[in-house]
């Protein structure tokens, strides 16, 4: 079995490009906020502060605990987007980049003279020495193997700045140093789902068959699990995206109910943007508010499948009247569409009028002038209160798209 994928994964990203750019944080723990408020999380720390156990998801007043000297820092996910498309060209300047994972994280196809160990270990020590010399404090860690999901195994298990090759040979017995937790895809319920099936350890995962797998994973993903433990790339159907939305950590001046109301309305309308760019149209639309100290609301409703900013902020307004009355402050918010369809798939409703011309101009005329002019140029009026709130934020699988996207 050849080794077939190289796998990028840049370290603390985001804490690392603030490094970069601003010297003075060099060598300092720092976490990174998506809001500068002492009722939010980190969304990043540097190594420095990973050495006193912070890390993504640590509160700030836990993280003051933990590091006296911690500097906090608002991101800036634009700055880390043009980053991530400047890191990009480097490693495609040295072998070409077949998939973008997330915003930190890229997989490479090795072919011919590249799946020989001695060369791919000399392609990742390259990779690594073109972005030393633009980027000196921009990490990475590299993993090479038969498949891309023990590349990335791989190269999460020498961090920072590593470089950890799995051959055939070493299938299986040096997956068995890991937990489960340590294996994409293994998240803390999955994990309690195989210990129920008797599955607590890596060497037991890699004993049990395909169909012990499927029966643990509850679908057919257990037997894509066992062949990518062996090695195996397995085959994936590509489907159409299934979900898209916005969510945001509310800044404090806007934790009531006018400023949740009006941030959701913002987020709606960026969600309508990005979804017309798409050339989808969503047949659901979910909000969802959440709470400190008291359970998170959330409504959805079914609606006749539509791309219309004006139609999904009635839907919106509908679900609103369900918020609840106990007078918590409201710490953050989300707009979710689903059931997405291409436009050129859809079937209207019998009893549902077609999205009239003006409807398609109007929309479109919103889109044309907000990017030729700037966002919030044309703007709908309940987000007027929350015109700077809800900037870009970077979600796991998905790199903004700056034309589209950026505030």
């Amino acid at each position: 079995m050849l080794l077939n994928a190289l796998y990028v994964d840049f370290n603390s990203y985001f804490a690392s490009v603030e490094q970069q750019l601003r010297p003075e944080l060099r060598g300092k723990p720092i976490g990174v906020l998506p809001v500068m408020a002492e009722t939010t999380c980190c969304i990043a720390a540097s190594y420095e502060a990973k050495a006193f156990g912070i890390k993504t998801g640590t509160m700030v007043r836990d993280a003051r605990k933990m590091c006296r000297d911690i500097v906090f820092i608002e991101a800036r996910p634009l700055l880390y987007v043009q980053y991530h498309h400047k890191l990009i060209e480097i490693v495609e300047s040295c072998t070409h980049v077949e998939k973008v994972l997330s915003i930190d994280e890229m997989v490479c196809l090795l072919t011919g003279s590249q799946q020989v160990k001695e060369n791919a270990l000399k392609l990742a020590a390259k990779i690594k020495r073109e972005i030393n010399k633009q980027y000196g404090f921009i990490r990475c860690s590299i993993g090479i193997a038969p498949n891309t999901f023990l590349a990335k195994t791989a190269s999460n298990m020498q961090k920072p700045d590593g470089c950890v090759v799995i051959e055939e040979c070493n299938i299986p017995e040096k997956l068995y140093t890991l937990k489960l937790r340590a294996l994409s895809g293994i998240g803390r319920q999955m994990q309690a789902r195989l210990e129920r099936y008797g599955i607590n350890t890596v060497e037991k995962l890699y004993a049990a068959n395909k169909q012990q797998l499927r029966a643990a994973w509850g679908s057919i993903e257990g037997e894509r699990y066992y062949d990518k433990l062996r090695g195996i790339e397995p085959y994936y159907v590509k489907n159409a995206r299934s979900s898209l939305g916005h969510s945001h950590v509310l800044p404090p001046e806007q934790r009531n109910v006018e400023g949740a109301k009006a941030v959701l309305h913002r987020l709606l309308q960026k969600a309508c943007m990005r979804m017309r760019s798409y050339e989808l149209l969503t047949s659901n639309i979910g909000i969802k508010v959440k709470f400190r100290g008291q359970p998170s609301f959330y409504a959805e409703s079914a609606i006749s499948a539509t791309d219309n900013t004006l139609k999904l902020t009635e839907s919106l307004e509908v679900l609103w009247q369900q918020y609840p009355k106990h007078g918590v402050e409201p710490c953050a918010v989300g707009v979710n569409f689903t059931g997405l369809m291409n436009t050129d798939e859809i079937a209207y409703d019998l009893f549902t009028a077609k999205p009239s011309v003006t409807e398609k101009k109007l929309n479109k005329a919103l889109d044309i002038l907000n990017l030729k002019y700037g966002k919030n140029t044309v703007y709908f009026a309940g987000a007027h209160e929350a015109l700077k709130a809800a900037p870009m934020r970077i979600a796991f699988n998905h790199v903004p798209d700056l034309v589209v996207e950026e505030d």
